[in-house]
């Protein structure tokens, strides 16, 4: 697809982004009954126009509409004086899928992070998420980790 733009959210993007980000959440499970509460959603969109947030999110549009979007951050490192990126979302509408706008915002975070002196760009997926995972393969390596979290809830 060539005639997709890669760009930062902007404030009046709020209803295009919100379907986005909905179908990013079904996609991990996080709907209905175990949909995050909108404070969450809220919060999350206020923090890409605060300033002390070091969350922000590209969008990709084509003809005027969103059809993908990403949400990374940059944190400190205990083995790097300069920081890592953490891309945290992707997600693309169903449509485009397969036409190269995952690749397009992953290297838009790529270039962000390096403008910002960034050292790495990492990201995790399902280990079902055989088709993200095929485009991942091409663009990075696998590191081997493993995830581990616990609830303090």
């Amino acid at each position: 697809m060539s005639n997709i733009v890669i760009r930062p959210v902007a404030r009046d993007d709020f209803a295009q982004w919100l379907p986005l980000w909905d179908g990013y959440n079904k996609f991990y499970g996080r709907s209905g009954e175990t949909a995050l509460p909108g404070g969450i959603t809220q919060m999350t969109w206020a923090r890409f126009f605060d300033d002390s947030e070091p969350v922000h999110a590209l969008v990709a549009e084509s003809d005027g509409a969103l059809v993908g979007l990403t949400h990374y951050l940059f944190h400190r490192s205990t083995i790097s004086i300069a920081p890592y990126c953490y891309l945290q979302d992707l997600f693309t509408k169903e449509a485009v899928r397969g036409k190269g706008v995952g690749r397009k915002l992953i290297e838009a975070v790529c270039e962000q992070a390096k403008r910002a002196g960034v050292t790495r760009v990492y990201w995790q997926t399902l280990e079902t998420n055989k088709t993200a995972m095929k485009l991942y393969d091409k663009l990075a390596e696998h590191s081997g980790f493993v995830v581990y979290r616990k609830a303090l809830s």
